[in-house]
């Protein structure tokens, strides 16, 4: 079985970590009634998408 011959130093194992980070999702307001939405998605509060009445 592989053992480390070594212990991994925190600054080392830091650097590894740094891409282990929460990514917020794109949120955009929505042109019609300005809330914010995800991006690419039928707004939940007016039913628009790209400028069309999409959802009632």
């Amino acid at each position: 079985m592989a053992v480390p011959q070594r212990r991994t130093s925190k600054t080392r194992r830091d650097m590894r970590r740094t891409h282990f980070k929460l990514q917020v999702p794109g949120m955009v307001k929505c042109e019609n009634c300005g809330e914010l939405k995800l991006a690419h998605r039928v707004c939940k509060s007016c039913g628009q998408y790209k400028g069309r009445q999409v959802v009632r």
